[in-house]
Formats: C-alpha cells, sequence, structure tokens
C-alpha cells in the first residue's frame, strides 16, 4: 500500500503503526490518552464558550445474534442524536458517526430545537459521516474496518487535546478505536467491563450493602443452572418462577422465564429440574430459540435468581454519573414501563420515579455508585431496581442490574436537561428547569404499529406540526420524537412527552398514539 493517494481531492495518508487490540501496548497507549481528560473535563467541560469536539459513535456494541432480534435494532443509533443539543454551544463542534446515512429530515428536526442558536449556524459545526453498512456487525468494527473513515474523523477533530468520544457501551472495540483517533473516551475502561455484568453488578450490590433478589452468578451450564434453581426451591418451596439471565442481555432479552413444574423436593430434584429446562423455561425474546439461549449463556456466563413476586411492585432504575473527578451525581430516577408475558422487556419510562419512594431510591443507588467508583467506574451508567411495597406503606428496593453505558433512559433526559437547562435534586426528587418549574415526562422506545409502516420521516414531521404536537420551547412542553428512521419500515418509533405534571406528559403521550392512529387510517 502506498502511503499517499489522492481521491476526490481528499489526501490519503496510510496510518501508522497502532498497538495490537487488546495487547499490553495497546492499553499502556489508551491509559496515556485517557490521562489527560481529567484536566480537559475540568477546564473545558464548564465553560460553554470553550471550543470542543465530541465525536458522537452510536455503537449498540451487544452479542449481535441477540441484537438482530431487536425491531430495527440499526435505528436505535438515531437515539443518541439528543447529542446535538450540544450545538447549542456556540463553539463545540460535534461529529456523528452512523451505519447508515440520518435522513436531513430528522437531522432538521433535531437543529430545530436547539435554544439560541439557528440552525444553519449549527450545521457548520456538524459532520456526518457514515460506514454505508447496515449490516448486523457493531458500527465501531465497521468504523476501525475503514481507515478512510478513521482519517475524516481525525481530520474533522480541529484539537483533539479538547475532543473526546462518547458512545453508547464501550468494548475493547471502542478502546481501539480511541486509540486510533488519539482521542480519549468518557466511560468505563473496558477491562471493567465484569462490573457490569449480571454476576458482577450482585457483587457490587452485596458489597454496597443493599437488597438484592436471592440467587447465584457466574454461571456457565445447564448443570449450574440447575443446581442453582435447584437450591432456591429448596430454600423457598413455595417458590414459583425463577429468572435466568445472560451476563450481557440487551432490554430484556437476554433473560428466560423459569416455572417450576409440581415436583418433590427430594435427592432427585436438580436432576429433574435439568430435565424439565426445555419445557418449563422461555426466553423473553420471542426469537431466542432455547438452543441459541444456552449457546450464548454458555459463552458470556449468567445467573439465576428468584422471580421477586409482591401484590404491589414497580422497576424503577437510578441514572449516575461518575466524573473523572471521581465525584458522584445521581443525575436521575425512572419508573421503567415494562412489557412482555413476564415484565421483562423495557418499553418506556416516567421521569422521575414515584415521589413515595425516589428519594430513598436514589440513596440506595448512590451506595451502589460508590462501590463501583473505588472500582475504577467511569460516566454515565444506570441501575435497576425492582421496588416492593410493604404492608406498613414502605418500600424495599432490590438491586437487580448495572447498565455500564447509556440506555434507554438517557436520551429523554438529555433532551429534558438540554432544552431546559434544568437539573435533577436527587434529595428531593424533583426536576426543575432554569425558569424554577418543575417537569415530568413519559417516553418510550417502543411506539410500534403495523398501520405506522410506510410513513416517512417527512410524513410524520407533517402529522406532528398539523396536529401541535412539535416541542413548544416557549411553554416547555410537547412531544419530542426518535428513532424516527425506524417508523418507514418497521413501523416502530420513539417518544418523550414533556410536561408540568405526570398527568399531562402521559395525556400528551395518548394524545399522540391517538392522532397516529388516526392519520394512518385515513
Amino acid at each position: 500500500m502506498l502511503p499517499e493517494s489522492h481521491a476526490l481531492g481528499r489526501t490519503f495518508t496510510a496510518p501508522k503503526h497502532f498497538p495490537a487490540p487488546g495487547s499490553e501496548e495497546e492499553q499502556a497507549v489508551f491509559r496515556d490518552i485517557q490521562a489527560g481528560f481529567g484536566k480537559q473535563y475540568e477546564h473545558v467541560f464548564p465553560d460553554k464558550l470553550a471550543p470542543r469536539t465530541v465525536v458522537i459513535i452510536p455503537s449498540l456494541t451487544l452479542d449481535q445474534e441477540i441484537l438482530s432480534k431487536v425491531k430495527g435494532a440499526v435505528h436505535y443509533e438515531e437515539r443518541m442524536l439528543c447529542l446535538l443539543m450540544l450545538l447549542r454551544m456556540p463553539n463545540t463542534n460535534v461529529i456523528y458517526v452512523t451505519s447508515m446515512p440520518v435522513a436531513d429530515s430528522i437531522i432538521d428536526y433535531y437543529l430545530h430545537l436547539l435554544p439560541g442558536i439557528t440552525g444553519s449556524h449549527a450545521r457548520k459545526r456538524l459532520t456526518l459521516l457514515s460506514c454505508y453498512d447496515a449490516s448486523v456487525k457493531p458500527l465501531t468494527q465497521k468504523i476501525l474496518e475503514r481507515p478512510r473513515l478513521i482519517e475524516r474523523i481525525r481530520q474533522s477533530v480541529p484539537d483533539p487535546s479538547v475532543a473526546h468520544l462518547t458512545c453508547y457501551n464501550i468494548t475493547p472495540l471502542e478502546k481501539t478505536l480511541s486509540v486510533h483517533l488519539g482521542v480519549p473516551l468518557f466511560g468505563t475502561d473496558p477491562e471493567k467491563l465484569y462490573e457490569g455484568s449480571k454476576s458482577g453488578g450482585r457483587k457490587s450490590f452485596r458489597e454496597a450493602g443493599v437488597l438484592l433478589p436471592d440467587g447465584y452468578e457466574d454461571l456457565h451450564t445447564k448443570a449450574d443452572i440447575a443446581a442453582a434453581l435447584a437450591s432456591l426451591k429448596r430454600k423457598y418451596p413455595a417458590m414459583r418462577k425463577a429468572v435466568i439471565k445472560m451476563n450481557d442481555g440487551f432490554s430484556g432479552d437476554g433473560n428466560a422465564m423459569y416455572r417450576y413444574p409440581d415436583l418433590p423436593i427430594d435427592d432427585q430434584l436438580e436432576e429433574q429440574l435439568a430435565a424439565s429446562l426445555s419445557q418449563q423455561m422461555k426466553p423473553v425474546a420471542p426469537d431466542v430459540s432455547e438452543e441459541l439461549f444456552f449457546e450464548k449463556f454458555a459463552s458470556m456466563g449468567g445467573i439465576v435468581e428468584e422471580f421477586l413476586d409482591g401484590e404491589i411492585k414497580t422497576s424503577p432504575s437510578v441514572q449516575c454519573v461518575i466524573k473523572p473527578t471521581r465525584e458522584i451525581e445521581i443525575v436521575s430516577t425512572h419508573d421503567q414501563v415494562l412489557g412482555g408475558d413476564d415484565g421483562q422487556i423495557f418499553i418506556g419510562a416516567i421521569f422521575p420515579a414515584d415521589e413515595s419512594y425516589n428519594t430513598s431510591l436514589a440513596a440506595e443507588g448512590r451506595k451502589i455508585a460508590e462501590v463501583l467508583e473505588k472500582k475504577g467506574a467511569l460516566g454515565r451508567f444506570a441501575i435497576d431496581f425492582i421496588s416492593v411495597k410493604q404492608t406498613d406503606g414502605s418500600w424495599k428496593h432490590y438491586a437487580i442490574e448495572i447498565n455500564l453505558r447509556k440506555g434507554g433512559t438517557t436520551h429523554p433526559y438529555l433532551m429534558l436537561q438540554f432544552l431546559t437547562d434544568g437539573h435533577y435534586n436527587a434529595e428531593k426528587g424533583e426536576y426543575i428547569t432554569a425558569g424554577k418549574n418543575k417537569r415530568f415526562y413519559f417516553a418510550s422506545d417502543n411506539v410500534s404499529s403495523e398501520c405506522y409502516k410506510g410513513l416517512t420521516p417527512d410524513d410524520l414531521i407533517d402529522i406532528a406540526m398539523y396536529h401541535d404536537l412539535m416541542y413548544d420551547g416557549a411553554a416547555q412542553e410537547g412531544v419530542m420524537f426518535h428513532l424516527v428512521g425506524a417508523l418507514s419500515e418497521f413501523g416502530k418509533l420513539g417518544l418523550v412527552c414533556v410536561g408540568s405534571s405526570p398527568e399531562r406528559a402521559k395525556a400528551l403521550y395518548d394524545k399522540t398514539l391517538q392522532i397516529l392512529d388516526h392519520e394512518c387510517t385515513l
């Protein structure tokens, strides 16, 4: 390969030698790059007028066989378009890379939301790049396979000393990309990925002294699963259900429900439960076969834990940030809206979480965040709970999962924060805008209907404008759409409905669904 070539007026220089992915040399280079990030965070992040570049890689670097079962998965890269709101800072450049190009009308829709900045001013500081590759491979892998694209990203960064990478999740692939670009990552070193797994999470919950469902971690085989199920049944003879979870499942799609058959609790229990797995276990994702489930469970490991019963129970989550300064911030609480036969699939979220427990929930989340900080975690992450109401009216919060990545509650909250310049007070359980007003939202990633298929992004925007569904910056209320690229092919999109009360937010959500259903029957 020649060291330099010319194509379409661009100069491409062959990349210099990079250390082998996963090598000690790569880790040393990565640590050197990360070492300067703390200073950047302290001096650049607080200054809204400071020049900076944010390179956004919305790669869902997760198990691709499981992810391929998610309808319109490639369009989930659009969820991080909320970060285009960073362009409200007039000296900020944003580089956004996707597998496939994002429609201009979708980009225009986000830019029109920017407070205090014209769309044309923001456009000059936005670089959109694409791999033109809709395959199921992770976006980051696609980028690494395209050295010319890496060079375009590198050339689009005016000053690497004030640039950073932000990703959906961070794996060894994102670390390698960071090294190739010479730009630090705002997130946890993938060497610590285990801490965000189901097994690692259970260990951190114990260290934090919080409640967690009884169960067993670091399992790999069917025999391990059967032994764990038998042990739980012996402890709790009345137990009816247990949950089997892959270590690195996504939105519940790595989970399976197990229903105990009516068997005597004797010396043969473990053997009989092993034989019953095919009949009594049901993967949550409808397209994940039993064979695929056990194959993935064996490769990534997993857990078995009790299914928590309760007459009144909810599924809240706490979102945290560990800063490069090692400070911990509780940025939000949500009540998760779950679907599926056993409530294992993430559908959407209500913000903030219920006022009867959101402050105690945040306190439990902080205990876990303190443990993760000591283990070296960095950036945004979420902790999922099951909360069960007690007879005296109090709540018990059982931690069930850590997501050391951005998730389904990240983009709705960031949109609200960027548009209202407010903050969440975890001690009061309230979100207050810059104008001292309370705000709430109802958000979903999974608004879906067969009749929505064929609607283009332009159609959706026309409908929203005609029916007054657009977000109103003056009132700081209204509807924001995401996953719009999935609408025409998959009949699927996402909503964030912001209101001055929980009831107002839910009413906007219901109104939007009614209007979309009506428009699709014309």
